[in-house]
């Protein structure tokens, strides 16, 4: 937007000198100063003035070390001392200073290269003094703080900063300080070291650099910068053309003086025949006048290149001239158009000085505000206008969200503060601030991870934030607002779903509590349960393609309904084959219960659907049901074999008890149905399971009076009975053996210890011990075994690993 199109020029003047009366536009500077009590007076309103008064203690305790917010530094509080700010105004003042020696530099450079071989002592002093200006400069260079590119924060490392000097340009700068015009006469002029006089033009960087600060000066006219700018690069461009031009010619030897531009040139009765002898003066203007003619493209002829090193260089001058002529035309009517980037942002700031003199803001906010706007003006590449040639929707996508920079020191939420900008943390350095008080003790602020999302409390639960977070290097952020976030969780539910997780990790219970009951997160509820109501229609009706569709679209198989069925229960108990095939590719949950704890598998085999019973057992499925008792009770009670069956088949413990402790065979004993009895038998159900008053399934069979029934008990009983038998006994095999240490007589006998035993195995009955004790101990009659207590033992089973035992006489 172009402020000054509503106000004339001399009107845009007067404001801005009236604004620089009481401030001075510098480049970026610290963003909190040491001095705060003169603002905070004058700021009307109590709350944000103790929000300042805040960012002051900061501010004060971060410039106590030298800098905005965390100042890369290595050599301790006593190297500061030696550390030049690149703000304190005796080194501005010593840089401009420099800036009148670099013009002088960059034009004398190519003069003495062209007419002089050799300076005169007036000029040689004048040069000598101009070297030895720019050595001390190189020497303060070694000592001058500099901000880091990545982090925006000043570096006082003695070491980095001349690290940094050295690899940059100090080579150039010190060649440039050597005497070659006194290096020239001592090496007996040697033509070769006069060309070493040209590294002094990287000087002009230093004029470069003097304009680009000049452009963002709103004290001064941006067009009258401009013009001089573009008329010194024209004027410095002719003026070196014109040296080199006078250089060609100088370099044939005398005699052959004619066959050289200026040798041969005769302007009415002027001849320049023995061109040497002519005033410098003269000689230049000369030179001066068929650079400008050559580079204009203009000149009448009267001057012109007569050898061939002065054709080839013509021809390569009016090459670059072109070029230099095209930037010249642009820049020029860019200046006309008042549409530069430059021009727009020293309206903006122009407008915001104005805004703050006039609601007397304070000279911090106003070093903060025009530092964050500099910043975004040298940094920002998320500029709308550039998105303007590209298609609607995909603008609409690429605006909602908007890169910021935030400079040292600078607060990005505030605690106490409701904000509706999420911001995620790209690049950069963060801290977390609580409040003042721990700022000022603690050595460490917390430090933020990258990736991390700020701001999220207050946009998604719309309560205030609980801390303050500052930045303490250059970091860059992307910003989106809280309806832009609604309004692309409305479209894309699934990946707000994912953002919604991601914002819940590290969260408190209770803040994770606000976030699920959040707007935000009950549309994208919403949205998932309308897609769920569809895949599980589609499930529900067979259509695979809807099916799939819905999946691609991003709807997640595996959620549930109200009734906790997913897509798959739906399949399973229809019996759509193909669906439950994609289902299973799409690695849904196989074994997922609904609210009546029945899983996929389970209403496959109720509905008879083997073939995907199959398939689900395959991928790994198992029959899981919460009361399998109730379940198989009822099965018996509905004669329904082939179910019965199928769950039998499938793992259900045919042993499985309802609330009554009653089995599947209590009941089928109870109602006379033998069919059922045989597949529950034949299953490995037992005849000995008893229910909570004590019945077994044989007690019911009596009850009911079913013969055949009664008697496929009882035989069934005879063999379970059986195969327990020799179930324990291959248990009984299977046991370890126990040793045990048996003395002859009582156990007070042997209280001094000294007596002397026999070590046996424990063998399988108390009487086969009894018997291996006798005739080890050389012992007869009648005995038995004793404890040390003096009890007797009679089973072998109450015989423990390691034992004392004792063999006495069993007569009273």
């Amino acid at each position: 937007m172009q402020f000054r199109s509503r106000r004339s020029e001399r009107e845009v003047e007067e404001d801005e000198s009236e604004l620089d009366n009481e401030f001075k536009v510098e480049d970026l500077q610290d963003t909190f100063s040491t001095k705060s009590s003169s603002w905070r007076n004058m700021y009307p309103f109590n709350s944000l003035r103790n929000y300042y008064s805040r960012q002051d203690s900061i501010g004060n305790s971060s410039n106590s070390r030298g800098g905005t917010g965390r100042d890369l530094t290595a050599d301790g509080d006593h190297s500061r001392k030696y550390i030049i700010h690149p703000e304190n105004w005796w080194y501005v003042a010593w840089t401009n200073f420099i800036v009148i020696w670099a013009v002088y530099s960059s034009f004398f450079t190519p003069l003495e290269f062209a007419f002089f071989r050799g300076l005169p002592e007036n000029l040689f002093l004048l040069d000598i003094a101009g070297q030895i200006v720019f050595f001390v400069d190189i020497i303060l260079c070694f000592f001058v703080a500099y901000r880091d590119p990545h982090s925006y924060c000043l570096v006082y490392d003695l070491n980095r900063i001349a690290f940094r000097y050295l690899k940059s340009r100090f080579l150039v700068d010190f060649l440039g300080c050597f005497p070659w015009d006194f290096i020239y006469k001592a090496s007996g002029r040697k033509e070769l070291v006069r060309y070493m006089l040209w590294i002094r033009l990287s000087r002009a960087l230093r004029v470069t650099e003097f304009f680009e600060k000049l452009e963002k000066d709103i004290r001064i006219n941006y067009l009258f910068t401009r013009i001089i700018k573009l008329f010194v690069v024209e004027l410095y461009c002719t003026h070196t053309a014109a040296c080199i031009f006078y250089y060609l010619a100088t370099t044939l030897p005398p005699s052959k003086e004619g066959y050289t531009w200026i040798g041969s040139l005769q302007l009415g009765d002027y001849s320049y025949t023995n061109f040497r002898n002519i005033d410098l003066w003269t000689r230049y203007i000369t030179a001066l006048y068929f650079a400008v003619v050559t580079m204009a493209t203009v000149g009448y002829g009267d001057i012109h290149a007569v050898n061939t090193r002065e054709m080839i260089f013509v021809m390569m001058y009016v090459s670059l001239d072109m070029i230099l002529g095209a930037y010249l035309l642009g820049n020029m009517t860019a200046l006309i158009v008042k549409g530069s980037k430059t021009e727009k942002f020293r309206d903006k700031m122009a407008e915001l000085i104005k805004y703050m003199n006039r609601n007397k803001l304070g000279k911090n906010i106003y070093k903060e505000i025009k530092g964050h706007v500099r910043l975004q003006y040298e940094s920002s590449h998320t500029d709308a206008a550039a998105l303007q040639d590209l298609p609607l929707a995909t603008r609409a996508k690429a605006i909602k969200v908007h890169e910021e920079f935030f400079l040292p020191g600078e607060v990005i939420v505030e605690e106490g503060g409701i904000s509706d900008q999420l911001y995620f943390l790209c690049d950069g350095k963060l801290d977390e601030i609580a409040n003042s008080e721990d700022t000022q003790l603690e050595g460490s602020l917390p430090r933020i991870p990258i990736y991390s999302s700020i701001g999220d409390i207050s946009v998604l639960c719309g309560i205030p934030e609980p801390r303050m977070v500052q930045a303490s290097e250059l970091s860059r952020l992307l910003r989106i607002d809280k309806q832009s976030l609604i309004d692309v969780t409305d479209i894309y539910f699934s990946d707000g779903r994912i953002i919604i997780n991601n914002l819940l990790e590290g969260k408190e219970s209770n803040l994770r509590d606000k976030i699920l009951k959040s707007d935000i997160t009950l549309l994208i509820e919403k949205h998932e349960t309308e897609l769920t109501t569809r895949l599980n229609c589609a499930a529900n009706d067979g259509d695979l393609h809807r099916l799939r569709h819905l999946v691609e679209a991003g709807a997640d198989p595996n959620k549930i309904d109200y009734n906790g069925q997913s897509p798959l229960h739906l399949a399973a108990s229809k019996g759509y084959e193909d669906i439950t095939q994609f289902l299973i590719q799409k690695r849904v949950e196989i074994n997922l219960t609904d609210n009546f704890g029945k899983s996929p598998l389970f209403e496959a085999i109720k509905n008879g659907h083997d073939s995907i019973a199959s398939l689900l057992v395959k991928a790994g499925a198992s029959l899981s049901i919460d009361n399998p008792g109730s379940c198989l009770c009822e099965t018996v009670a509905r004669k329904d074999l082939n179910f019965l069956k199928r769950l039998l088949a499938n793992g259900i413990n045919p042993n499985s008890k309802n609330y009554d402790l009653r089995t599947p065979l209590h009941l089928a004993a109870s109602e006379g149905l033998y069919r059922e009895s045989v597949i529950l038998l034949d299953s490995g159900a037992s005849v000995f399971a008893t229910d909570r008053w004590g019945r077994t399934p044989l007690d019911e069979a009596r009850i009911g009076g079913n013969q055949d029934l009664l008697k496929l008990l009882e035989t069934t009983e005879i063999t379970q009975m059986s195969e327990l038998s020799n179930s324990y006994e291959r248990s009984q095999d299977k046991l370890p053996k126990k040793k045990c240490t048996v003395f002859s007589g009582y156990p007070w006998d042997h209280r001094d210890g000294r007596s002397i035993g026999v070590v046996l195995w424990v063998p399988e009955t108390i009487e086969k011990l009894v018997t291996i004790a006798k005739e080890q101990l050389s012992m007869h009659g009648a005995c038995c075994i004793l404890s040390e207590d003096g009890g007797k033992i009679l089973e072998v089973s109450l015989i423990s690993a390691e034992q004392k035992l004792f063999l006495a006489s069993d007569e009273v």
